[in-house]
């Protein structure tokens, strides 16, 4: 739950300052005294919607780095290093995507890729999960990972963001003008009231929620996709299965909020599953076995 709320909080907090800004520079005039410019507010909605989640992308790699103390793999200085490399090099030439960065961070077992492009990604790894599984689990690992960058997952994770975040944005004022004008019969005169500001707010929260439900939905098909990615690239669904399974028998390590999504595991209980970016383990093995034959 601690991490749903950081997640809203954070794009809540952009979509406010992003807001502010262009208020104060004039562009955002889709709700006025007279009515609602349709076309105005959508592309302001469009605006705030998709920037925080570009900016987010386009700086993903720095900030993993930054946020996990990643070390990125320059020169190997061991043969469990030249293994990694070579590994994600082989994994990378079958997905048909160019050489991602691998590094390596400390921290209990879990893994993520990032990056804004499928040719210069990074794939990296916890020293945990290297201490706790064997190399053909974590070459499986390697291919989850390798298959979310060539299936192209940072973009369209974020895409999809962007556009449930325009219909936050949007609907909020549509309804914020409904409410200050016709419920609140708010003064014409003087454009949008304190009815207008509070419901705005208000439903930029609830409407921010159901946002990230419908986010996670997508981040947990992509997981399965993933998975599957894995045994299309090692030739069989079996080492990805185990490394699942192990997996399944570990505690996940906890990435930055902003990155949780990225991570090879985590799944929430109760409610929180409706937050989960991840699907439980269960499920992950049991529709690799549905998977048809290589």
């Amino acid at each position: 739950m601690k991490r749903v709320l950081l997640f809203l909080a954070t794009n809540l907090a952009v979509i406010l300052v992003l807001t502010l800004v262009l208020n104060v520079f004039g562009i955002a005039r889709g709700v006025s005294a007279s009515g609602i410019n349709i076309g105005q507010l959508l592309v302001f909605s469009a605006v705030v919607g998709f920037t925080g989640s570009f900016i987010s992308l386009l700086m993903s790699k720095t900030m993993a780095k930054w946020s996990t103390g990643a070390r990125v793999i320059d020169n190997p200085v061991s043969a469990d290093e030249v293994w990694l490399v070579n590994t994600v090099r082989k994994l990378a030439e079958r997905a048909g995507i160019g050489m991602p960065e691998v590094a390596v961070y400390e921290g209990a077992p879990n893994a993520f890729a990032t990056g804004a492009f499928k040719n210069s990604a990074l794939v990296a790894v916890s020293t945990g999960l290297l201490e706790s599984m064997d190399r053909d689990e974590v070459e499986a690992v390697l291919g989850h990972e390798v298959a979310h960058v060539a299936n192209g997952d940072m973009v369209t994770l974020t895409l999809i963001q962007g556009v449930v975040n325009t219909f936050v944005v949007f609907l909020a004022r549509v309804v914020g003008f409904f409410v200050d004008k016709v419920l609140l019969r708010g003064n014409s005169d003087r454009g949008p009231g304190i009815g207008y500001m509070v419901t705005v707010f208000v439903c930029e929260l609830v409407f921010g929620l159901v946002a990230s439900i419908i986010v996670a939905w997508f981040s947990r098909q992509r997981e399965f996709r993933a998975d599957a990615g894995s045994a299309k690239l090692l030739g069989s669904p079996r080492p990805m299965q185990q490394a699942l399974m192990r997996l399944g028998g570990l505690a996940p390590g906890a990435l930055p909020s902003q990155m949780s999504a990225f991570g090879i595991s985590g799944h929430g209980n109760g409610w929180g599953a409706l937050f989960s970016t991840h699907p439980p383990m269960e499920e992950r093995i049991a529709a690799l076995n549905n998977l048809p034959p290589a």
